[in-house]
């Protein structure tokens, strides 16, 4: 991924995953997260990096993966 996920996308990857444990798997805050969520219109809104986003994702599948074991 070259371009920086949407809110809609960001959403999805989290799944059922809180914002603050989604947050905490990348080390970022609880605000940032809330503010890559907010709609693309919401003066609130900022762009998560596409490297984020996949280092995010990354980290989301390891968790997964220890979970099962």
């Amino acid at each position: 991924m070259t371009t920086s996920p949407t809110p809609d996308q960001i959403r999805a990857a989290r799944g059922s995953l809180s914002q603050t444990a989604a947050a905490a798997l990348i080390g970022k805050s609880l605000r940032c997260w809330q503010n890559w969520e907010q709609p693309t219109t919401s003066k609130e809104h900022r762009q998560m990096d596409a490297a984020l986003f996949e280092l995010f994702l990354i980290k989301l599948q390891q968790n997964k993966l220890s979970v099962s074991d």
